[in-house]
């Protein structure tokens, strides 16, 4: 059985272990056939703590780890831009 995968932006970083990611998906309207962009939020364990706001990584699905989370890191594609004020 083939293990789901999906490639997405880290949102947010604020939990311990745990990072938010968004996944676009870009898929016709049934009707009018405009494209439109959907977006779902999905909790990832992040065991290191590596992963920062904007980086670029590839989820993997796994168990149930908590009430919400059933995704993990496998690997952090682009790391964020470095922003300096």
């Amino acid at each position: 059985m083939a293990v789901k995968e999906r490639v997405g932006v880290v949102i947010s970083d604020k939990m311990e272990k745990t990072v938010v990611v968004a996944i676009e998906n870009r898929a016709p309207h049934p009707k009018y056939q405009k494209v439109m962009v959907r977006t779902k939020h999905y909790k990832v364990h992040d065991e290191e703590n590596k992963c920062q706001v904007g980086d670029r990584v590839r989820i993997q699905e796994t168990r149930p780890l908590s009430r919400t989370k059933r995704w993990t890191v496998a690997e952090i594609l682009n790391n964020a831009p470095d922003v300096k004020s």
